[in-house]
Formats: C-alpha cells, structure tokens, sequence
C-alpha cells in the first residue's frame, strides 16, 4: 500500500478519530503486525501538538503462554506500578488509540476458564480507574492488517497478497479517500440526521423479528438517547470512536428484554470463534445459549460476571452499509458489526443517557445503564430482518425492513 494513503488514514485516525488537542498525552496500543504504521500515527499526533505519546505492545503468543504457565491468583494480580499507572491516566485523561490486527483463531487452545478467573479477580480493583475516566477520554479503534488475519479473510492467496486485500477493503470501508475528513464530515452529519429522527419518536420498545426465529422485544430507557458517528468528551472534545462505524446505537433499559435472537456472523471472542448461535431473555437475562461452535466460550462469556448476562447496546445498521456491500466476512467485530444490525452482552454506554455530563455515573447506571466488566456485540443483521419501534403514546413505527432502514 502507498506510504501516501497510510499517512492519509494514520491523519484521519489522529485528527478526527481521538481528535489529539495540543498538550494532551496519547495511549497508543497494537498489536506487532504494522510497526512501520504505528510509527506514522505515532509522528501524526506529535504533529498535532500531542506532549507525550506511549506506544504499548501485545503479542497473542505470550498471552497464551502467560495464561498457561501463571496461576489463577497470579493472573489476577494488579500490582503497584500498574495502580500508579491507571492513576496516572485518571489524572492526565490521555487519548487512546486502539489499531487492531489480531489472529481471530489466535488464542484457540487457550484455558478460556482460567484466563477469565483471573480476569474477574482483577477487575474489582481495576474498576475504579475505569469509572474515574467514563466519558473523559477520547478514543478510537482503528484497524490494521495482520499476517494471519489477511489469510483468514482471504483464504488461498498469498500472504503479502492478502494482506494487500486487507489493507485495501480497511481503507475502503473507512472511507479513506482523496478527502477522508471532508468523507467523514460528511458521513457523520448522515448518521446524526437519522438518530434525531429515532431520537424524536420517544421509542419505548424495539421488536426484533427473522426468518431465522428471531423473535425479540427489548425495553429503552426513556432517558436514553441514539448516537452514531460523532461523540463529545465530558470535556467537551468531539472524536469518532469508531473508524469505520455506520451504526446508530442506544443501551437498553437493563431487565427488559424478551425471547429469541439468532446471530448471522460468527463472533471473535478472546481469539476464538463462536458460532451459528443464539441467545435466549427471560426478564433482561440470557437464561439459554446454545453455539455450532464455541458453545462453552459463549456461556463463559456470559458468565463473567452479574452483568454480562444482560444487554448493554442496541445497533442499527443496515444491510446496504459499505461493509455489508463488501460482502467480505472480517471475522473481527470492528468491521462485522459495522456489516449488520447487533447487540452487546453486558456494559452500557452511560453517554446515550441524555445530559449524562451533568449526572454521576451512579445516577446514569440507577436509571438502567447496565454494569459489566464485558462488552461484546455480536451481529443479528440479516435480509429477512425487521424491528418495529413501540412508542410511549402507542404508536408501533417501522425503523428496518428487510434489513434496511424503513425511512
């Protein structure tokens, strides 16, 4: 791929993505597939008068190894330093970059019950941190090519071949073009038009219904808002979380969701698949998960903590989004759930609530906000699709049919 459209897509995910304001420290996490484009966002947000940038490394092979040969207890240590650090990040607020590249198959084999019994150790002290900085951040995931992932997306071909396809439906579906920010002004102006109008029928429910036996009510919060495209910081900062993103998305009202839904799109899960799966609610919690394929990873799932079990988001994305058209299978969330209608098991997003900046973060979670240390959508989009929105003075609206807008 030309170093002149990387150096484009590594400006778009620095200056509209995060949104780096002069002075403001970056968190740049990947993967070690794409070091010499990490380099380019790295020198980018310097450009953008960024005062420090800190790069952090993972490599799936040593997490396997670590989980393999550490004990329970170890895994959940949060020792001092790494308390210092995540206090350092709520008194500087950085930005956040996520470039993800992983293996989907690359954590197969891996004790999935150990690794998240250490998890949920660590989350009750890691917590605190975390709310501290809920709704301060700027952030935004953003992908990469990797080796593997390329091979998986484009089975045959060649590796650098494949990685080439990948590096080109990447920056295809995030629309990386001789104007990408002008594209995403654009875009986000789309999105915005089509939550006012959502926003403006005081929806109280949304009916699910498929072909494949999808057959689910979920509850809203009344307080609650659809976003899409474009968010602001508490601070005030506008930035895209998401590139690319093509949904409108709300979190539900935690306990009010009833019956049946099917996913269309296999899930990447902690590096592995799950797969041709359903989910069945009883009073806001999955009570039943049946899988083809990964039908213990998809119960752990649910399983990590009290919250996991219920839903955390609501998205709508039709099936004529650039990344649907495509009709490439990314097997990576970011992409598959910008191909399709989806819904996440366990945390809400608090900034859905309207006015959230000036509410505590207990407030928001008291009015139906779901807690979880997870947040894993999983897709439900599919042709036979249709969801009819119940409004508080009774009206039913239809918001898709057919898998697509019905406005």
């Amino acid at each position: 791929m030309k170093k002149t459209v990387l150096k484009e897509y590594a400006k778009l995910i620095v200056c509209c993505g995060v949104n780096v304001q002069k002075g403001q420290e970056v968190m740049v996490y990947a993967d070690l597939d794409q070091p010499e484009f990490v380099q380019m966002v790295v020198e980018e947000a310097y450009k953008a008068k960024a005062r420090k940038v800190i790069v952090e490394w993972n490599y799936q092979p040593l997490s396997k190894i670590h989980v393999r040969y550490q004990s329970v207890k170890t895994l959940g240590e949060v020792p001092e330093w790494q308390k210092a650090r995540r206090q350092h990040m709520v008194d500087t607020v950085p930005c956040r970059i996520h470039l993800i590249s992983e293996d989907p198959d690359g954590l197969k084999g891996m004790n999935i019950a150990k690794m998240a019994k250490g998890r949920q150790l660590s989350y009750p002290i890691l917590k605190p941190y975390a709310d501290q900085l809920e709704g301060k951040q700027q952030w935004c995931i953003a992908a990469v090519p990797g080796a593997a992932w390329a091979r998986k997306v484009f089975p045959g071909m060649r590796t650098s071949q494949a990685i080439e396809k990948l590096w080109e439906a990447i920056l295809s579906t995030s629309r990386v073009t001789d104007d990408p920010i002008g594209a995403w002004e654009k875009h986000n102006e789309d999105l915005r038009k089509r939550c006012d109008y959502l926003n403006s029928l005081g929806i109280e429910s949304l009916h699910y219904t498929a072909d494949n036996g999808t057959d689910l009510t979920v509850g809203m919060i009344p307080e609650a808002r659809f976003c899409g495209g474009e968010e602001r910081s508490t601070q005030g900062i506008c930035f895209n979380p998401n590139i690319p993103t093509e949904e409108c998305f709300i979190s539900p009202m935690k306990g009010k969701a009833e019956g049946i839904v099917y996913s269309t799109k296999p899930l990447s899960y902690q590096g592995q698949v799950i797969d041709n799966f359903y989910i069945r609610f009883e009073n806001g919690k999955a009570v039943e998960a049946k899988a083809e394929q990964g039908e213990e990873l998809l119960n752990t799932m649910l399983s990590m903590d009290e919250g996991a079990a219920y839903l955390g988001e609501c998205a709508l994305v039709p099936q004529q989004s650039p990344i649907c058209q495509s009709g490439l299978l990314f097997y990576n969330t970011l992409f598959d759930e910008n191909a399709a209608c989806h819904l996440a098991m366990g945390m809400g997003y608090v900034d859905t609530i309207e006015n959230y900046h000036e509410k505590s973060l207990e407030d928001c979670r008291a009015l139906g906000i779901n807690d979880s240390m997870i947040h894993e959508d999983f897709m439900i989009g599919c042709d036979s699709l249709n969801i009819d929105a119940t409004t508080c003075d009774g009206r039913v609206v239809p918001i898709f049919r057919a898998g697509n807008w019905a406005f």
